[in-house]
């Protein structure tokens, strides 16, 4: 897992339309890069809305946000547009990045133990620094540090 004041890893995923992104595609800008587990789900969607709603104050901050999750490209692409998102999602079908991000790990409900998504975000700055990691955040508080931190 990338530490703060660490480089981030590049990385290369499929967004919601198939096409290739890569994280170094981004240098010069600061990334909110948010790891939800499905798209659709009430609470990503609380989160991933709440980036939405913050969007513009997120870009007057020289910012732009990624979601990423195990879905695939055409969930990704319906939950888009059914909730206007305007920035890429994400897709870790082999969840991968989200290991190597610490975002994948062990987690529990209604007394069963399953692997899944940790909910997380990380900022990196414009040279590709790691300069804030939230792991293990809830939706509204996610949004909540994300917009605090980038506001400064």
């Amino acid at each position: 897992m990338p530490a703060v004041g660490e480089t981030a890893p590049d990385f290369e995923l499929k967004n919601q339309r198939g096409e290739t992104v890569k994280l170094s595609d981004y240098r010069g800008t600061k990334v909110v890069l948010f790891a939800y587990p499905k798209a659709g789900t009430s609470g990503c969607t609380t989160q991933a809305c709440g980036l939405r709603d913050e969007f513009p104050r997120i870009e007057s901050a020289n910012a732009t946000v990624l979601g990423l999750s195990p879905d695939e490209p055409d969930a990704l692409l319906k939950w888009q547009q059914d909730e206007n998102l305007p920035y890429d999602l994400l897709s870790d079908p082999d969840h991968e990045i989200l290991e190597a991000w610490g975002a994948w790990g062990e987690k529990s409900m209604y007394g069963k133990k399953y692997m899944g998504v940790i909910r997380s975000h990380w900022i990196i700055d414009e040279n590709g620094v790691v300069v804030d990691a939230q792991i293990k955040v809830s939706p509204t508080e996610s949004v909540e540090r994300a917009t605090k931190f980038l506001a400064g």
